[in-house]
């Protein structure tokens, strides 16, 4: 447009002093120098922020690595971390989330599944021009050595692609796709960070009964497992029947008193048993956020999955479509994941103290449950791997008979729940099971818990240790 206007006053001027020509002429040489001039400007601007953008991105990278480096070979580093600096991302970061009604990790993940899906679209479109890009190239070689009206019937991709509007489409895909994955390279590796911060040093620190307990010198016997088995079934035998419970058998809870005689939904009750666990367990003290229904909970019953804990939010999140009974045990699990306790098995005795220790039946009666089948399991294993010391244990301490009514609370999920989500449901419910073992277990691996998801059955021997350190109650 410049040019033209020049071309255009310049023409109307010849007819006019070619004085006032010369000086148009040096009034433009003057703009364009200073065009000139600010492109090296921004052009240095550039260089200088592409630096400093190196250098943030080099500085976090070797921050993710030292710190997992340091994690792996310090217990006393990941412990004085957990005592120290994790409780400000809870009591930061974790505060400004719970400000909201609903799970942000949740909504992060489903944010993070779009920006992994375009990313691959991104790749795959690239792929598919330079596919076009090379096949057009390669018939105009074809092309060239063909006679002349051959070659004007037919327009290449590589024409098209010359054309100014083909130039500026390209231009803007270029610009597009060059901004879209530094902003995905950047957004990976602050993933990387958090989950190294809230997640991944955790998995290296002491652990609950370390801290607490001392060293499990790891001698008990069938008699010690039976004895705690049958202190907590006959528990459940006698809550079971103090239920409030609706006219098809289902247990309901309206809500329970805490400590100021308040009345309390679950989530608040559950924030307060684990505070008041702090008391005699000082790294549980602290704020916990409130725990979350997810939106997916129908998915996570595909999954057979209770709850998540979601690093990057540090949020407590529950499934809510799963048996009433399984909610007080599992927002506590989760809460203990925000205190630095990320094993599973430490999650499940915990949110067991944490129930079993609340003056509400219904928490109490949750709390006995959670562990119930773990302890059943146990000694199973002890009777199909040990016949004889099995028989000769169960004549001195013979495990107790649990009622019919407790088994039928112990489910995860009703069928009639269970006919609503396969009835809907996207993929197989078997399929989606397999997947999240899979994933669960080799995450619990790749941070060092060699055994897998069968470290959620552990809790049995932190009962052991706890129990015979206190003693069975009365």
């Amino acid at each position: 447009m410049l040019r033209a206007a020049s071309f255009y006053v310049g023409g109307r001027r010849r007819l006019g002093e070619a004085a006032d020509g010369r000086a148009e002429n040096a009034v433009e040489g003057n703009m364009r120098k200073g065009r000139t001039d600010g492109g090296k400007g921004r052009s240095v601007q550039g260089k200088g922020f592409g630096r400093k953008s190196a250098v943030l991105c080099l500085i976090m990278i070797l921050l993710t690595a030292g710190l997992n480096v340091a994690a792996w070979n310090s217990t006393v580093f990941c412990d004085w971390y957990i005592a120290n600096l994790f409780p400000l991302w809870v009591n930061t970061y974790g505060r400004l989330t719970g400000i909201f009604p609903f799970s942000v990790g949740e909504w992060l993940i489903g944010a993070g599944i779009v920006l992994v899906a375009f990313a691959l679209f991104l790749g795959l479109l690239w792929g598919v021009v330079g596919l076009v890009k090379g096949a057009a190239l390669l018939l105009k070689a074809v092309m060239g050595s063909a006679p002349d009206s051959g070659r004007t019937a037919v327009k290449t991709g590589a024409d098209c692609l010359g054309t100014s509007h083909g130039s500026a489409c390209r231009s803007f895909l270029c610009r597009f796709t060059g901004g879209f994955y530094r902003f995905f390279g950047w957004t990976f590796l602050t993933v990387c960070l958090i989950m190294t911060l809230n997640c991944f040093i955790l998995y290296h620190g002491s652990t609950f009964s370390q801290h607490y307990f001392g060293e499990d010198d790891g001698e008990y016997t069938l008699e010690d497992l039976i004895a705690v088995y049958n202190m907590v079934a006959e528990r459940c035998n006698q809550l079971a029947g103090s239920m409030e419970r609706d006219e098809t058998g289902m247990v309901l809870y309206k809500g329970g008193l805490g400590k100021k005689e308040a009345l309390r939904d679950m989530a608040d009750q559950a924030r307060e048993l684990m505070a008041q666990l702090g008391a005699d367990y000082p790294q549980l003290d602290g704020y916990y956020p409130r725990p979350k229904a997810l939106l997916s909970s129908d998915f996570m019953c595909q999954q057979h999955m209770q709850g998540y804990y979601f690093p990057f939010s540090m949020e407590a999140n529950y499934n809510d479509v799963m048996h009433i009974l399984n909610i007080p045990s599992t927002m506590c699990h989760e809460l203990a994941h925000l205190r630095g306790y990320i094993y599973e098995d430490e999650a499940n005795f915990i949110g067991y103290l944490a129930c079993v220790g609340s003056e509400d039946e219904f928490f109490r009666y949750a709390g006995y449950l959670s562990v119930l089948v773990y302890l059943n399991n146990d000694i199973y294993y002890a009777w199909r791997d040990h016949p004889d010391i099995y028989e000769d244990t169960v004549k001195r301490i013979a495990p107790v008979a649990v009622e019919e009514q407790v088994w039928t609370d112990n489910i995860f999920v009703t069928q009639e729940e269970w006919d609503r989500i396969n009835g809907k449901a996207l993929l197989d419910t078997e399929l989606v099971d397999k997947a999240a073992d899979a994933f669960i277990d080799g995450n619990l691996k790749l941070n060092g818990i060699l055994d897998g998801k069968v470290s959620y059955s552990r809790v049995v021997r932190l009962l052991l240790q706890y129990y015979k350190l206190k003693g069975l109650p009365e």
